[in-house]
């Protein structure tokens, strides 16, 4: 059977790389392995963007299931210090769709993005027969600012020191507890505190208290893959090597017990509003403003000169696949 989730680098590298269209001279970052985002020269200004699918989830309710999804496709212009400004969104939705659960989405969204500062620039919304998953549309999101505030996630360097927010498995945590809470056989204060992680996804505002507070090499948002997966990309990209001690990343209360109960590794599973950061000045005092929004931070590990990602002196690569989809897989099957 086919992996879930993103094609594998292979398949990039063979087919999708070779083939981008036409070749422009503004499109000043394009399609990398590892970069979650693509930058363009437009004037003085840098356009940073970025599309991803859009998944609504209403056992969350119709409100916070459009919170998340719309953090979730921010996420990836946001760790590029440049704030996300602009949103594109196209919502195909199931036809069992009321229009007041349409309403109640619709406004979660547009009154989140207000709040962050985006304007919704375009759109496209219908009902669709065939359609009855969560994976009910896309959205590309762009942010227009500064080309000297563009942080890239391969640009870490020897000296840098590792910072680490959330800590590792805190998304798929929340779904899985809220979206099967009885297949996990936890009790049910622990079941009520991991269900608490779905709001831990709050990555545009981390992403820009990060980005103010420090001198920031690289930073990186551990969706597929996890942070395993996130720091090998970072790792591999900028040619150098990533030590961590275990011990100091923080893990959110309600992490250690799902991940058990689903028989999966934490470090290896999507880890959506998780920011892996690279700094070369103010670890402590970008560690002190996520801290001070309520988000778990720690400085976890240092750069040096080298390749690959090394916890704790043991060598660690980015997962084969994300665990996380079959368990999704075979809870929903249930």
């Amino acid at each position: 059977m086919t992996d879930l989730g993103k094609i594998d680098r292979d398949f990039f590298d063979e087919v999708i790389y070779p083939n981008l269209g036409a070749d422009r001279d503004d499109v000043v970052v394009g399609p990398q392995h590892g970069v979650d985002f693509g930058v363009l020269s437009v004037g003085d200004h840098a356009v940073v963007l970025a599309t991803d699918p859009v998944s609504i989830l209403p056992d969350l309710g119709w409100e916070r299931a459009g919170r998340l999804a719309l953090e979730v496709v921010l996420a990836d212009v946001a760790v590029s210090g440049v704030p996300p400004t602009h949103l594109a969104v196209s919502l195909s939705l199931p036809p069992d769709v009321t229009d007041d659960e349409l309403t109640r989405l619709w406004r979660a969204i547009s009154d989140h993005a207000a709040d962050l500062g985006v304007s919704v620039a375009s759109g496209h919304t219908a009902r669709y027969p065939g359609i009855d998953t969560s994976w009910v549309g896309g959205a590309t999101a762009l942010g227009v600012g500064d080309p000297d505030d563009v942080v890239r996630p391969d640009g870490a360097r020897p000296g840098d020191d590792l910072v680490i927010s959330t800590g590792p498995a805190a998304e798929v945590t929340g779904l899985f507890a809220t979206l099967f809470p009885e297949a996990l056989g936890l009790d049910a204060e622990t079941v009520a505190t991991a269900q608490e992680r779905v709001e831990d996804v709050a990555v545009v505002a981390d992403a820009r208290a990060a980005f103010e507070s420090g001198d920031v090499t690289a930073m990186h948002d551990a969706t597929e893959g996890g942070i395993q997966g996130g720091l090998a990309e970072m790792a591999d990209g900028a040619g150098v090597r990533f030590d961590l001690d275990r011990e100091a990343v923080p893990v959110a209360p309600g992490v250690e017990a799902v991940c058990d109960a689903v028989g999966i590794d934490p470090w290896a599973a999507s880890s959506a509003g998780t920011l892996l950061i690279a700094v070369a000045d103010g670890a402590g005092a970008v560690v002190d403003a996520l801290e001070s929004r309520g988000t778990p931070a720690a400085v976890v590990g240092e750069v040096s000169a080298g390749e690959g990602v090394y916890v704790d002196g043991e060598r660690v690569r980015a997962p084969d696949a994300d665990p996380a989809w079959a368990v999704f897989r075979d809870l929903s099957e249930r």
